[in-house]
């Protein structure tokens, strides 16, 4: 069992940055693969970026690329989100998850291979 919970969300204006936390506590966090979703209202959860194990391959959505930079740090049981340059279709509550083993690109981008979510975090970008 893993137990993820994110932090740094907030009201931010449109070019403005955030970075979020999500803290993971229980299984060894460095055997799993970590990702970052985000869901607006009435819109489905989608993927915004993820990381492998050891934080050498990362992926993006396309609409973040360039944007938004994933990292994790092992140590201290944490990914990261920087997120710069928002825009307000980046409003949305965004959720941190965990999946356990190694991710090809392809299924580092899925809703159903993260066993483990967190509880979300509000992003709201004002124009």
């Amino acid at each position: 069992q893993v137990q993820l919970g994110e932090s740094g969300g907030g009201l931010v204006q449109a070019g403005g940055s955030l970075r979020l936390s999500c803290a993971a506590s229980g299984r060894t966090f460095s055997n799993y693969a970590m990702g970052w979703f985000r869901q607006a209202p009435g819109k489905e959860r989608e993927f915004v970026a993820g990381i492998n194990w050891s934080g050498g391959s990362t992926n993006y959505a396309d609409s973040v690329k360039g944007r938004f930079t994933i990292s994790r740090d092992n140590a201290k049981n944490t990914v990261y989100l920087q997120m710069n340059s928002l825009k307000p279709d980046d409003t949305a509550v965004y959720y941190c998850a965990a999946g356990l083993g190694w991710f090809s690109s392809a299924t580092m981008r899925m809703v159903r291979e993260y066993a483990y979510w967190g509880p979300g975090t509000q992003v709201t970008v004002s124009s």
